[in-house]
């Protein structure tokens, strides 16, 4: 793990920056105490759908859309209430 001073960091920055994405950790010091540490975020598993999966999520989406209630009123109305407020 490399170990860098404030100053050399924030001059640095970029550079470090590309060294935390290919994996290396790098600690940044103040007066030779540990204040940071810059690393990778964890990679998160996105769980791989089957096709069938992904064709039922997106059924039970527009069944949940369809079986919502219409709006009585229209977007240009909708924003207008929400610039001018809705008279009382």
């Amino acid at each position: 793990m490399a170990t860098y001073g404030v100053a050399e960091a924030k001059n640095n920055f970029t550079h470090l920056l590309d060294r935390v994405q290919e994996g290396e950790s790098i600690t940044i010091t103040r007066h030779g105490k540990p204040v940071a540490e810059l690393r990778a975020p964890p990679k998160l598993a996105v769980p791989k759908l089957t096709r069938e999966e992904k064709q039922a999520w997106y059924d039970d989406f527009i069944r949940r859309r369809e079986a919502r209630p219409m709006s009585s009123i229209d977007a240009v109305e909708l924003i207008r209430s929400m610039r001018d407020g809705v008279p009382e």
